[in-house]
């Protein structure tokens, strides 16, 4: 087994603008880059290319830690006054809760940071280490948790998310997170073609979901956007489930998302399930988010600037 490194690195800017009109939010956070949680999914793998390291297990064994992420967020946040974003995204390319957080205390010193500036965030991680900081959770008015769970099959989740939290105790994890007043919901992501997108199984899942108490579910299917993701991928699935290298091949050799003739009736039948546990979907609309967004900051007085830190509707993005 490959060693894991760490390695800091510095950072000019720990805020990321974020232009695309299809994501739910304008700023993203990471404070870091690889994941030790490796899920053989994930489309970040291929953002390790952007700084010289190879998308295969160096994603998971060579962790870099942007050591100044806290005191650089607070000069980004200064920089940016009277114009603070109304909402910041944490956990968009890496989890901002893998096992390096335990001693390095990026995310939560960032936290502190957000929290002084009255900026609320939504995090997307697979970690109960999340709940350490729930005292400042509770201090960001529209803050919310999202966790991603795809299975509750054990096998399924060791092959491909070889490093991450037990899916049982992530659900656990949302209740006190809602229980606690903080809005938490599940990213039923990525589901994984014939190995978790059958009937029972996802049932199974909605209903740990519901029984969770989670605040929505998100349903979304595995895309194999980049290459590098592909290839990994591809890897993992030939050692564990050489029966299934030839189907995936039909379904994803002409692009990195599955074709809507697949895509359409599993939807489809996923949102009836949810509907019939009560479960809210998260459409992920970005244009009903930000008007939801937008309806809830009150108006400011005139010629007088807006409020940096109105309360938003929470946001998020699926890290798979």
């Amino acid at each position: 087994m490959r060693k894991i490194t760490y390695e800091p690195i510095r950072s000019k800017s720990v805020l990321n603008p974020v232009k695309a009109p299809s994501m739910p939010f304008d700023w993203s956070l990471n404070p870091y880059r690889g994941c030790q949680h490796g899920c053989s999914f994930c489309y970040a793998r291929s953002t390790h290319t952007f700084i010289g390291e190879s998308a295969d297990d160096a994603f998971q064994n060579h962790i870099f830690w942007k050591e100044d992420a806290p005191s650089i967020l607070r000069s980004d946040l200064k920089r940016m006054a009277g114009r603070l974003p109304a909402h910041v995204q944490i956990g968009t390319a890496t989890d901002p809760y893998q096992q390096l957080e335990g001693k390095q205390m990026l995310t939560r010193r960032c936290l502190e940071v957000l929290a002084e500036f009255g900026v609320p965030a939504s995090i997307t991680t697979r970690s109960p280490l999340v709940l350490r900081d729930l005292d400042l959770l509770k201090q960001m008015p529209g803050s919310s948790v999202n966790f991603s769970v795809h299975t509750m099959n054990p096998d399924i989740w060791r092959t491909f998310e070889p490093s991450t939290p037990a899916p049982r105790l992530r659900l656990d994890t949302v209740r006190k997170l809602n229980d606690a007043g903080i809005r938490a919901g599940v990213f039923m992501a990525p589901i994984l073609p014939y190995l978790s997108d059958d009937e029972e199984s996802a049932e199974k899942l909605i209903a740990s979901c519901a029984e969770a108490g989670a605040a929505h579910v998100m349903p979304s299917i595995l895309r194999l956007a980049t290459p590098e993701v592909k290839h990994w991928f591809f890897s993992v699935l030939r050692e564990n489930y050489p029966e299934l290298t030839e189907k995936y091949g039909e379904l994803y050799w002409r692009s990195g998302y599955v074709p809507d003739s697949y895509k359409r009736p599993l939807l489809q039948r996923i949102r009836g399930q949810l509907a019939a546990r009560k479960l809210s979907e998260f459409s992920g609309d970005p244009e009903k988010y930000r008007e939801k967004a937008r309806s809830k900051q009150p108006e400011p007085p005139a010629k007088s600037k807006p409020e940096a830190a109105a309360p938003c509707a929470p946001v998020q993005l699926t890290l798979f």
